[in-house]
């Protein structure tokens, strides 16, 4: 893979030794790509065929694709700031579908709160109190 992306003056990741989320944004992406639907199996017959999939793609993920991390918005609806009252919608609808049918509910299904702030890969307790002895030492 890297000889290929050398090739194509492609520049790899220089990811530290032994970290596995330096780039977790790019890493979420690509999870991403491999499962969405139409994803293409074979090359790309010209270079506007590529540019055209990539276009859809861009439109897909930004415009369609509900992302969990943020309480299943799209980016484009959390960008244009329409999406505070969803979470509370979803809750309504799940919780009246529960008060329907009682025993399919087990356990809450989904937490629908709305969500400030978004990390992919938060620091963990363990990290922030090692952090903090490093910079009171």
């Amino acid at each position: 893979m890297l000889a290929a992306m050398q090739r194509l003056g492609v520049a790899h990741s220089r990811s530290r030794p032994a970290v596995s989320n330096d780039n977790p944004y790019s890493e979420s992406l690509f999870k991403t790509l491999k499962y969405k639907p139409r994803f293409p199996l074979k090359p790309f017959a010209d270079l506007q065929q590529a540019r055209r999939w990539v276009t859809e793609l861009v439109h897909w993920y930004n415009d369609e694709h509900r992302h969990s991390t943020i309480s299943c918005v799209t980016p484009a609806q959390r960008h244009a700031q329409v999406d505070a009252q969803m979470p509370q919608a979803r809750a309504a609808v799940y919780e009246n579908a529960r008060r329907k049918n009682p025993q399919r509910w087990s356990t809450r299904t989904r937490d629908w709160d709305f969500i400030d702030v978004v990390h992919l890969n938060p620091d963990s307790p363990q990290t922030k109190e090692h952090g903090a002895a490093k910079s009171e030492a």
